[in-house]
């Protein structure tokens, strides 16, 4: 993977930008990208060293790249990101930010300020967190992610039923519970020490990503650290692009990269809602001949029968209509799903007249 500069790429899928963010973003294509990922600078304003009770020093965040000189050139910086950020995003694109209370407040009403549109806050919580050592506050034990989309006209992506199947069959809720990155999965530099300060889990991107984006799709991280957005993007069959000014962190997430097993095509499919699939009507079946009229079709429970009319409708006892009216009407219901409801016969078993449906939405995907 090669490590590029702003000026040299028009859309440099799964690479790595070297330098500052804002100027990489203003050299990207105008509404190029699907996600954007922002774990920007916390602006933690720590004051003096802090120290465990056995007095061991705390490897805090004090990097340069977290230091700003007042609240007023912070809000400015997140101003000029958020500026580029939402020039690079595609109408129906969404940005994800992440913060703690330090910084999460001020960077929500400047998203909001930037034309954004907020679709819900998630709570990190932290099943291990850093104690407070100090014993003066509460122990911090989550952070605040922010989801928003472009515009409140922007059709985003949300792969809901995505959601329920990795939460046994419920709804996703906004409190996501994980571990912070300790173990293998922490990075080490060359000195042994811990790479980077903030590094995220993979599994808060890879629930993330899962959730609002899909196969093929570009994420954009314009705070890229050592990678972990790009690792589980690559894993996910997505595209990536970073931006990272320390050399070395761009060194160690390339590395991180290349290590990475890109899951096979069907692996990364998810679960849709049936909604989203192409609409079918039933007198398709009977014009392309796979059913035919004058066929009959029998209930699943076997009780009640009708027969296929020529323009797609059913004719049952007493009652004519669609496949989902002379369904509600034998079992006296308000409303039937007939694809599940009628059943043809085939090698002498009863068959859903919904298999033949799937086999016409496979071909229309096929085809598309």
């Amino acid at each position: 993977m090669a490590v590029q500069t702003p000026e040299a790429c028009a859309l440099p899928l799964d690479t790595i930008m070297s330098g500052d963010c804002v100027q990489a973003m203003d050299a990207l294509p105008e509404n190029s990208v699907d996600l954007i990922f922002a774990d920007p600078p916390y602006n933690l304003q720590l004051r003096g060293d802090l120290h465990r009770p056995d007095m061991s020093r705390v490897d805090a965040v004090d990097d340069d790249w977290d230091q700003f000189e007042s609240m007023k050139a912070y809000d400015a910086f997140t101003r000029q990101w958020m500026r580029a950020a939402r020039r690079v995003l595609k109408p129906n694109g969404a940005i994800w930010v992440i913060g703690s209370y330090h910084n999460i407040f001020r960077v929500g009403a400047t998203l909001q300020d930037q034309g954004f549109w907020l679709l819900n806050d998630v709570v990190w919580r932290k099943t291990n967190p850093m104690p407070n050592f100090r014993g003066k506050r509460l122990t911090n034990a989550h952070e605040t992610l922010i989801w928003a989309s472009k515009s409140d006209r922007s059709k985003y992506t949300f792969n809901y039923e995505a959601m329920k199947a990795l939460n046994e069959g419920v709804q996703m809720r906004s409190d996501w519970t994980f571990p912070i990155c300790t173990g293998h999965e922490r990075l080490k530099n060359a000195r042994g020490e811990k790479a980077h300060p903030t590094q995220k889990p993979e599994a808060l991107l890879h629930r993330l990503l899962v959730a609002t984006t899909n196969p093929g799709d570009v994420v954009l991280d314009p705070f890229f650290g050592t990678g972990t957005t790009g690792a589980v993007a690559t894993m996910l069959g997505r595209h990536f692009i970073g931006i990272e000014r320390e050399a070395e962190y761009r060194q160690l997430a390339a590395e991180r990269i290349a290590r990475v097993r890109i899951a096979d095509a069907p692996a990364l499919e998810v679960t849709t809602s049936k909604r989203a699939e192409p609409r079918v009507p039933f007198g398709q079946l009977v014009e392309r001949g796979m059913l035919r009229p004058g066929e009959e079709l029998s209930s699943g429970n076997g009780r009640y029968r009708a027969r296929i009319r020529v323009d797609g409708t059913l004719s049952g006892d007493g009652v004519k209509g669609s496949i989902h009216q002379v369904g509600a009407a034998y079992e006296g219901a308000p409303s039937c799903n007939g694809w599940t409801y009628w059943h043809f016969k085939r090698e002498g078993k009863a068959v859903p007249i919904d298999t033949l449906r799937q086999q016409i939405r496979a071909e229309m995907g096929k085809s598309g």
